[in-house]
């Protein structure tokens, strides 16, 4: 934004400065702001007798790629952009590139009309929340009463639940808009090569390589996100299926404590790991986002225990020194895979450094860990899906189906089988696998919970603990987007080096923050990982916070080109912040006597006005 003071004396010379102007308040009416500016812009010219002010102007632009929450509310402020708009700028994306990316099953049909109340409620009563008039994407596995919910299975294709999900209506309630379903791997289980492929929607691709999946198993929103489909959007996390999308698709994410946000009305993959968190193309939309989503919900006991313990706002801790003085251990045992994420990898440790950060290095889990942890995680995931998710199924109609068995008779039917999408092979056998585990509480379940809880979850807290470090960084994944199925690409890199973390996060139920960390040569984008203690994401979003904004290496996919209508040019009234910055300017060219010998010249200033 630009900011023009034309400040005119008894001379004929005009002059001018420009100041940068940021600062947000979102629950005041725009009337009441401009009151507040004209009585401000008075008192300056009462300070000022000697001069006049002529000219204030605010022009700002618009630009919808890689649009953030502020800079929507700044254009929805000055009347330059509606929420109705917005969702037809986000459609005509969609219409133009999803048919090539594929990363949406359903975009909701009243998107429009729920604008359009929302902004005849903006001008009414002003906006509920900075999510007011927001278009939100969700994976597929979120339930909402006015949209079909599959799990990307063709055996839910069609099912609309009887309400939504606690935390979808936590997101209706601040004023977002549900602009979409987004496609999944089928039933959060993963298994095709790249990720992104389910029965009900197909094939996914990675907005930054068609070639490319968008990883596993909340690609869709993942690669929505990123194409500029929406704002911010959710997914689920139980073995790494936020942070592996986060990271190919060049995002933000977070897979929060378990706890933290309440997962009634997702379809379950498994309670004991299942998290779902937000994807966002800038931390602070992040934070944004987890300040509406968290909250005790009596439909799952989990979320108990995390009374007391979420900020109303997780913004307030957003600020470029939050890595100064604190502990960054680094976790080797996860390095490795593709030599240049690798690199940037220690580079990371680099900028971590310059920000006051002391590094701890070079810390390693015990090999037990790692020798227990793929047959403990198989074994909860296994044995709760089949009847967690028998649990879901009763709710649904009854032209769906009610047990696993009865997903898996349809799963292999000839008409399935012969589809163009049909069920995933690795899927499909691990379907087959959930089906013959025992009842939850069978003796190999009962074992497998206690190495969770009494192995695996101290190991992860004792490295964090023991050498009194704030969080354990790695790289997300260590290796770029995999080739979609049946793709030959030579320039994929990913050697046997380093082991993947994500599932130890789930294991512990421990929350997991992504940033963007680099690209490789062949410009696919990859992450940092923060690794925290329960509840320790006000720390872990300041931690990425002051990390994005040393490094900035976010960059949207070059084939999803702005269209027409995308950007914006328009005026705003300054804000109180906007005020101050003139005071403040004015103040000082008195007090330095800048018009002596009337002097047809005039300094620049600029102020930082960033909250």
């Amino acid at each position: 934004m630009t900011l023009n003071l034309l400040i005119v004396a008894d001379l004929p010379c005009r002059y001018s400065f420009k100041s940068a102007v940021g600062g947000r308040v979102f629950h005041s009416p725009g009337a009441l702001m401009r009151k507040f500016f004209l009585h401000a812009t008075a008192a300056v010219a009462t300070a000022l007798p000697t001069f006049v002010i002529a000219d204030i102007t605010l022009s700002a632009t618009f630009k919808l790629e890689e649009a953030t929450i502020e800079s929507i509310n700044d254009a929805f402020d000055s009347g330059a952009l509606t929420a109705e708009s917005l969702v037809q700028l986000y459609l005509n994306r969609v219409n133009e590139y999803d048919d090539t990316l594929n990363s949406l099953i359903t975009v909701n049909p009243g998107a429009l009309s729920i604008a359009k109340a929302l902004d005849i409620e903006r001008q009414t009563s002003g906006p509920r929340s900075p999510l007011h008039g927001i278009p939100i994407i969700l994976k597929d596995n979120f339930d909402t009463f006015d949209m079909p919910t599959t799990g990307g299975s063709v055996a839910l294709v069609g099912s609309i639940p009887p309400d939504d999900a606690f935390i979808v209506q936590k997101l209706r309630d601040a004023g977002a808009i549900i602009f979409a379903k987004a496609n999944m791997d089928e039933w959060a289980h993963g298994g095709s090569p790249g990720g992104g492929y389910s029965s009900a929607g197909g094939q996914t691709l990675n907005p930054y390589n068609f070639n490319r999946g968008p990883a596993g198993s909340s690609g869709g929103p993942a690669a929505a996100i990123s194409a500029n489909f929406g704002v911010i959007a959710l997914g689920t996390d139980t073995g790494g299926s936020i942070r592996g999308p986060s990271s190919a698709n060049g995002l933000a994410g977070l897979k929060p404590t378990l706890g933290l946000t309440s997962r009634d009305g997702i379809i379950p993959f498994s309670l004991s790991l299942d998290t779902g968190g937000p994807f966002a193309r800038t931390v602070t939309d992040l934070a944004i986002a987890l300040s509406y989503i968290t909250g005790v919900d009596p439909n799952d006991p989990a979320t108990a225990e995390s009374e007391g313990k979420f900020p109303i706002d997780y913004t307030a801790f957003l600020t470029k020194d939050a890595l100064s003085g604190v502990r960054i251990g680094v976790g080797r045992d996860f390095v490795g895979g593709n030599p240049e994420i690798t690199a940037a990898f220690e580079e990371s440790i680099t900028v971590l450094e310059s920000l006051g950060a002391t590094i701890v290095d070079s810390l390693v889990f015990p090999e037990e860990v790692f020798a227990l942890r793929g047959s403990t995680y198989s074994t909860i995931s296994d044995t709760e899906f089949k009847y967690q998710l028998a649990d879901y199924l009763e709710t649904l109609g009854q032209e769906y189906p009610k047990t696993l068995a009865e997903v898996i008779a349809i799963s292999e039917s000839p008409e399935v089988v012969g589809s163009e999408f049909p069920v995933n092979t690795r899927v499909f056998e691990r379907l087959l696998e959930a089906e013959v585990r025992g009842p939850i509480g069978n003796p190999e379940y009962a074992a497998a919970k206690d190495i969770q809880e009494n192995i695996i979850t101290p190991a992860v807290e004792n490295i964090l603990v023991a050498n009194n470090i704030d969080a354990l960084i790695y790289p997300t994944s260590r290796c770029p987007a995999s080739p979609l199925p049946g793709v030959v690409d030579p320039s994929y890199v990913c050697g046997s080096g380093g082991r993947s973390a994500t599932d130890l996060a789930n294991l512990s139920g421990f929350p997991d923050i992504q940033v963007p960390a680099g690209f490789t040569s062949d410009k696919l984008p990859f992450t940092l990982s923060f690794l925290g203690l329960p509840y320790s994401e006000p720390e872990l979003l300041g931690f990425a916070y002051a990390f994005e904004q040393a490094t900035k290496v976010r960059k949207p996919p070059e084939f999803f080109a702005a269209l027409p209508g995308e950007t914006i040019v328009y005026e705003q009234v300054p804000e109180p912040s906007s005020v101050a910055a003139l005071i403040g300017v004015g103040t000082v060219l008195v007090g330095n006597k800048f018009f002596k010998r009337r002097q047809c010249n005039i300094a620049q200033s600029s102020a930082d006005n960033s909250h």
